[in-house]
Parts: C-alpha cells; structure tokens; sequence
C-alpha cells in the first residue's frame, strides 16, 4: 500500500489561538497568545474544544469486520450456449463458472451487545463463508450472517458470547445539513480512524437505481475500509452506516454517504426477524413531481409523487387512491418525490396501516391503505403483475398480454430479482425456451418448475434472447 509523505510545515499556533477561543466562547489574552511552543488547557477557565469524549464513547462500538470467501465469475456468454439442446445439437462442451478465492476487510457497529448483533454493509459480507470480528481492544470473534438486504445495502452479522460496547441509536430523521458528524471505521486497515465533517445533503438517491436510498451525504472523509462503519452526531449517537462514496480515484475527494439510521433500523428488525426484508407494495406507478407537472396540475408548489397507474385489486386500489393523485405525506411524514415513497412503503411491514396524504384536483384528502405483498393483489381478482407462478428471477417484474400477442414488461421494481435480469420496460416476452408464447397465461404454464429461462423477447425493431436464472 502506498502511503503518501507530506513536508512539514511550520504551524502559527498565534493564528489558531484566536480562533479556538472564539470556539470556546472566550477572549484571548496577550498572555495566552505569548505562550510557545504548546497550545495552553484553557483560555480564560474555559476548556479548549475537543471531540475526544465523543469518541471515546462510540469508538468501543465500532468493530473491524474481515471476511474470506469465493467468488464465481461468470463472463458475458451467447444466451444459445446455456441452451441444453444447442449444446447437445452442435456437441458444445460444458463450461463451468471460474472461481476464486478473496478476503477483504470492512467495518460494523454493535447495535445490540447483548444479542451480539453487528450492523454492518451488505457488500461488505457478500459471498463471505467466513467472517471475522475485531474489537477495539484486539479481541477476535467468529461471526455468522443473520441476514442481508442487498436492495439497501444493510447485513446483521452476531457473535456468541462477546464482551461488546453498543452505540445508542439516533433518529436521523433529525438530522440537519450542517450538523457536525464523525464517520468511524477502518479504512485501509488503518483500525479505528475518526474523521470529522459536517451533514453536506440529505435524502440524497440515484446512486444505485436498483436500491432503496436515502442517504446522508457528509464530507467527513469515508475511504475503502469504512463500508459499515458508523457516523455520529455531536450527542455520541449512531445517525447513518457508512456506505459509499462518489469519487474517480477511490479516494475521498469530500463526498461520501451514509444510510440513515432509522433505515437501517427498519431492514434491522425484519432481518433479525425473517433472515430478509420483505418489502410491500401499494401497487401504484408513480413518478416525482416535476415543476412542470405541478403547473399543469394547477400548484406551482406542489411536490410528491404523481400516481400514473393504480393496479387494480392493490392495496392502493382498495384504500381508494386514483391516478391523478399526487401522494404528498406517508403517517404525516412529507413526501418529497417518488423513489422517497419507494423506500417508505417498501421499509415497511406487510399487513401494516399506512396513512397516506393525498392532493386530488388540488384539494387534500386522507386515505388509510394495508401494505401488500406482491401478488396479494391477484387474490383479491386484481391484476399481480405477473409475479405469482413464476421463477423468482422475474420477481418485481409487472407483466400483462401484450398487444398482438405476447406478454408485455410494464414495468420493474428497483431493488428486485427482476431488476438483476437483463430484462426492460416495454420488452415483449414472445417466447419461453423453444415455446411460443402469447399470453401471460402461457408464459406461466411454459416457465412453471424452471430454475432458469431463455426468453424471446422484442425490443423495439429487435429480438434478443435474454437467458434469466
């Protein structure tokens, strides 16, 4: 690892002495600023600045999290060469999945001492089959994976019988920007690096399409190493899990992002519950709105997200929304654009009562909605879109007849199997493996007990074959 030299510097300490007792609250004294060579305890009585007791309570609870594993590379290949019978036809040998082995390094936050539960990344343990957890003190633990939740980035690791420290929980949905924040963790293996900075921006999204995000963005310097590590209000509190950053190099260049904690709190507890999150839905599409749209809906302060479709038989159907709608507030909670509303409903409980804020032809109205899983629309004789009956691969994926024949992709839920999949919007599914299919019912019948599919499918003016496991 290269570490970079600086050449030192000769330090004003006359310079900075003004501006530490400004921070202090008091007025510097000739005598203070003719001292040398060291900083003086105090000015005036009053004690210089420090975040040193900050960090000494919420260090303990920041561990190092080191994994082994094997990674399986599997290179871009012709969708005809996972064809068992092309295979056979033209006598192609099978060609097995390359594999390797890695370690790397991460870190995590106990949120629950005594339960040994550990907050960390969820790509930090991905395809881990053996983790490590160190202590701020040396001590080593095994730890198992109680669950991970790629789609917000969060995994629970536990370890048995550990003396551990946890970290007192704050809601971050009090966060402001310019709040001073320490990010804690190990990056570059550099154990237990404390660095400081302030909340740049928050509700920050985009950064994976596929997820569920709303991050924190701080200029507290986050580096390879400080995945799942902790930032921390000036009260000792744990407000995000340290997460990404946006950089061209690597490095910091002043923007990272943090997962709120009251986000990681949610996927917590239904990880620790079901091994996985299982999200719901409200079986609407929506989109932000624009101030474009807002001058057409006749509110140029309007703000939220603008339902396009409701699915019929959704809980969205049920509770009596309408397209048109722009939902403004989720349980008096503001929404302020469509991927906010994603995350709310799908951090969510199936079965739970959800108060939905709504503006319909500029006046406000209340509706109370059940969270749904996906497909529970289709017992109720609404529309599933597609997801019940077939592979998990196509999880998440709204699909309907088509047009002329086929099955039609509506539409695919960020975050899902289906969004891993090659597939798009607006692809036309026309066959199944060697079997025409024209509607959704076919497809259903065509696909049923396949661990894997090779589709046919036309997009645009083209026709691919897309292979989905």
């Amino acid at each position: 690892m290269h570490i970079a030299s600086f050449t030192r510097r000769p330090v004003h300490r006359t310079r900075l002495l003004p501006l530490l007792a400004l921070a202090a609250g008091a007025l510097v004294t000739p005598a203070a600023l003719a001292q040398a060579g060291r900083l003086p305890p105090d000015v005036n009585g009053a004690p210089l600045p420090s975040l040193a007791p900050i960090v000494k309570r919420a260090s303990p609870a920041v561990v190092n999290i080191a994994t082994r594993g094997t990674v399986t590379e599997r290179g871009q290949r012709n969708p005809l060469l996972e064809d068992p019978f092309f295979r056979r036809f033209f006598d192609v040998p099978e060609q097995g999945p390359r594999q390797h082995q890695f370690q790397s390094a991460g870190s995590g936050v106990v949120i629950d001492a005594k339960q040994g539960l550990i907050i960390t990344n969820a790509h930090v343990v991905e395809n881990a089959t053996e983790i490590t957890v160190t202590t701020i003190d040396g001590r080593d633990y095994k730890a198992t994976v109680v669950g991970a939740d790629s789609a917000s980035d969060v995994a629970v690791v536990k370890v048995k019988e550990a003396k551990l420290s946890e970290i007192p929980l704050g809601d971050s949905s009090k966060a402001e920007v310019g709040d001073f924040v320490l990010a804690i963790g190990n990056p570059f293996g550099l154990q237990h690096t404390v660095t400081y900075g302030i909340v740049s921006a928050l509700g920050r999204s985009g950064i994976n399409p596929d997820g569920y995000e709303d991050f924190i963005q701080t200029d507290a310097s986050i580096n390879p190493g400080n995945s799942g590590g902790a930032l921390v209000n000036l009260r000792g509190e744990l407000i995000g899990i340290n997460s990404a950053i946006l950089s061209r190099s690597g490095g910091n260049i002043g923007i990272g992002f943090a997962i709120p904690s009251n986000m990681v709190h949610s996927v917590m507890e239904q990880l620790v519950k079901y091994g996985e999150v299982k999200r719901g839905i409200l079986g609407v599409n929506i989109q932000t709105v624009t101030p474009d749209l807002a001058d057409k809906l006749g509110a140029s302060e309007l703000a939220g997200a603008f339902v396009q479709q409701v699915v019929e038989g959704s809980a969205a159907d049920k509770a009596g929304v309408k397209a048109g709608d722009v939902i403004t507030t989720v349980n008096g909670q503001p929404v302020r654009s469509a991927a906010e509303l994603r995350n709310r409903i799908g951090l969510m409980r199936i079965g739970e009562s959800v108060d939905l804020g709504l503006v319909r032809d500029g006046k406000p109205k209340h509706v109370a909605a059940i969270v749904q899983s996906r497909g529970a629309g289709s017992a109720a004789g609404g529309d599933d879109g597609g997801a019940a009956d077939l592979p998990r691969a196509l999880e998440g994926a709204e699909l309907g007849d088509a047009p002329g024949g086929g099955v039609v992709v509506r539409s695919i839920e960020p975050g899902s199997p289906a969004s891993q999949q090659p597939l798009k919007a607006n692809d036309v599914i026309t066959a199944v493996d060697r079997h025409a299919v024209a509607t959704l019912k076919e497809l259903k019948a065509a696909a049923k007990d396949q661990a894997s599919l090779l589709l046919t499918v036309r997009r645009g003016a083209t026709t691919l074959k897309i292979l989905v496991r």
